[in-house]
């Protein structure tokens, strides 16, 4: 056991063989790990050999808060990686998984049994203008004609698929390099910029990729829609054939996916900010912010009552 003396107050308090000191008033806990400069405790030691040939010597305070720092910064920074690598398997398999399908009834000469069913299969990448159906004629003549869905969605449906493949790759390679090779990131003050200048690109990316899918996704939603088949169908604005709606296309797996591209830009958002701890612009902003003053005031005043 160490008996301990606060340099502030002179209390004595108790030194376990863990470093843990207890004011004598028993209302604060005080590690020396943790403890500011301003308020370090002098211990004197009273135990035996035995324990003092044991017992680790007290790491300097700012160095034991900066370990203690970095390893909640790390865990924190390898959870955001993960979230962002399994969301974004999570949105471009959603998003290019997808199929659907929609379609019409066309009955002509009002006759119950002269009933064509109309049904269009479309999904990833959204380029409907490819996609064709038969459209019956109602007459004699012909049996049915050739059509195709209306408008061209590919761009925003590539560009966000694309973006969570890159988003996959990048991230499995920077939990690789920050797990096996962290002392080379570390020392190499070129890599924690490049990783933050690539991690804000992957940010403002996401957001844009999400939002114009999402205004994409809407578009794809009105050209499939039965009622808008049906108005593309010439047939059903005649007089001989009486078009009713078929099936509808089911969209939850799209919207989910446009879902899945808002968090995975605030999944990056946060991880600019742990990228950015590890970077030298943090690093100068701590030291420019607690300046060498503060600390040799409160060793000053440390040196007088001792």
């Amino acid at each position: 056991m160490h008996t301990c003396t606060d340099i502030h107050t002179g209390k004595a308090c108790t030194h376990t063989f863990f470093k843990i000191c207890f004011w004598c008033s028993g209302i604060h806990l005080y590690s020396p790990y943790s403890v500011s400069k301003s308020k370090r405790i002098q211990c004197s030691r009273s135990f035996s050999a035995t324990y003092s040939s044991e017992a680790p010597e007290i790491i300097p305070n700012q160095q034991s808060r900066q370990m203690v720092l970095m390893g909640l910064v790390t865990h924190a920074w390898k959870s955001q990686q993960a979230g962002a690598e399994l969301f974004a398997i999570f949105a471009f398999g959603s998003c290019g998984s997808y199929s659907g399908e929609t379609g019409a009834l066309v009955r002509c000469n009002n006759d119950p049994k002269d009933v064509s069913s109309i049904i269009v299969l479309f999904g990833y990448p959204f380029r409907l203008y490819q996609v064709q159906y038969e459209m019956p004629l109602c007459d004699e003549e012909s049996t049915s004609k050739t059509m195709n869905l209306m408008g061209d969605f590919s761009a925003p449906a590539e560009f966000f698929v694309t973006l969570g493949i890159f988003s996959f790759f990048y991230t499995m390679a920077a939990l690789v390099i920050y797990l096996r090779f962290h002392k080379v990131y570390t020392e190499n003050k070129r890599f924690p910029l490049v990783d933050f200048c690539v991690t804000v690109s992957f940010t403002f990316f996401w957001l844009v990729a999400a939002a114009a899918w999402g205004k994409g996704l809407t578009d794809v939603k009105g050209a499939t829609r039965p009622s808008s088949l049906t108005a593309a169908m010439s047939v059903c604005h005649g007089e001989e054939a009486v078009c009713s709606a078929g099936a509808t296309p089911s969209m939850g797996l799209a919207n989910i996916s446009v879902l899945f591209g808002f968090i995975n830009f605030f999944l990056w958002a946060g991880n600019c900010w742990f990228v950015f701890k590890e970077t030298p612009w943090h690093g100068q902003g701590q030291d420019q912010g607690q300046g060498p003053s503060q600390e040799s005031a409160a060793e000053q005043g440390a040196v007088e009552k001792q």
